[in-house]
């Protein structure tokens, strides 16, 4: 399956000039499901065009694998603490980008052991999500990309996962019990959009430069993923701190023609 998914993908790519690819910042009034390992991953890697999408009035569902409760050097920070701050800081950022709270899904598992979980449950409960949700486009990971691919095992596995889910999704004797007990049907997205994709893969680039800010300030309210937080939890910014963060997250952010853009691949289901 995931073969399959990567060469069509592949394929895809190649024949960018040929396909007629969607202009996502003009969509309006669709549904919009976004597939991320940790909260905060949604943000970096589309953050600017799910705030173009919520400014069109399309409904964003964001689906989040893990509570992201280890990714701290704090040694006065625990486990179950620090999911309740990265929730926390999920919910406001998603706030910023206008997303509401109601429409963020914790799948409920831990930062880190994605690839531990069994296999079977995970794309069922992926694919459950997608049957439920009925989206016109799916947002999830690019699993080609070099540190997804090698270091990045929640990455990985979500990527791999959401897209095995995808498949799933469109044929009821995959999990026939979503139908026959849920009352959940058989869903075949439009459209499947990457994020995190190499340069060279990449066949569409959002113009988000205007919510570059907005991009910015939903990065800055995942507070405890930044130094000084990270080392010495706190709630908020030092304003120094602040400005130069924001400073060098604009600075990374990816231009083109001058304007702040987002790369994707992107393939018709």
């Amino acid at each position: 399956m995931r073969i399959l998914w990567l060469v069509l993908l592949t394929a895809a790519t190649l024949a960018g000039q040929r396909t007629e690819l969607p202009k996502i910042e003009e969509w309006k009034g669709k549904t919009i499901l976004v597939f991320t390992p940790h909260p905060d991953d949604d943000t970096f890697g589309a953050g600017g065009t799910l705030a173009l999408l919520a400014k069109n009035g399309n409904r964003i569902v964001i689906a989040i694998y893990t509570n992201d409760d280890k990714g701290s050097n704090d040694l006065e920070m625990n486990s179950q603490r620090l999911a309740a701050i990265r929730k926390a800081e999920e919910e406001v950022a998603c706030g910023i980008l206008g997303i509401p709270k109601e429409n963020i899904l914790w799948m409920g598992h831990h930062d880190g052991m994605l690839e531990y979980v069994n296999s079977l449950a995970l794309v069922e409960q992926a694919t459950a999500i997608i049957r439920k949700v009925q989206p016109y486009a799916i947002f999830s990971i690019d699993p080609g990309r070099e540190d997804v691919r090698w270091h990045k095992t929640d990455h990985r596995m979500a990527a791999m996962n959401s897209i095995d889910a995808v498949r799933a999704a469109e044929w009821h004797l995959y999990f026939p019990n979503h139908r026959l007990s849920q009352g959940l049907q058989p869903w075949k997205p439009e459209w499947v959009v990457l994020f995190y994709t190499k340069p060279s893969d990449a066949n569409i680039w959002v113009d988000i430069d205007s919510v570059a800010e907005l991009k910015v300030k939903a990065a800055a309210a995942h507070v405890s993923q930044w130094e000084p937080s990270i080392h010495k939890y706190r709630p908020d910014w030092d304003p120094a701190d602040l400005g130069k963060f924001m400073a060098g997250f604009k600075a990374r952010m990816s231009k083109k023609n001058g304007r702040y853009v987002e790369a994707f691949r992107v393939a018709r289901y």
